[in-house]
């Protein structure tokens, strides 16, 4: 590889900042913060809003569209019409 042109890929942390998990992964990303692991490495921070840890879609605590109320059958009912062929 010739050198100086391809970006420094590192570990570098994520942070969510929901409840504070940390995961470390590589990473070619660009960060102003570091933060202390506890095995002593200082890595590069990235802080994150939402990670697997925190995600409706990971965690299971979704709403399902069918348990709205009834709204899916009310738009079902309400636009029947319109798929039916003459």
């Amino acid at each position: 590889m010739k050198q100086g042109i391809h970006p420094n890929y590192r570990d570098v942390c994520f942070q969510d900042l929901s409840n504070g998990f940390k995961f470390v992964t590589r990473s070619c990303l660009q960060t102003k913060e570091t933060i202390k692991m506890e095995d002593g490495r200082e890595l590069p921070l990235m802080k994150v809003e939402s990670t697997s840890e925190t995600h409706p879609f990971y965690t299971g605590t979704q709403k399902s569209i069918d348990n709205l109320g009834g709204r899916v059958d009310k738009f079902r009912t309400k636009f029947a019409h319109l798929g039916k062929k003459k």
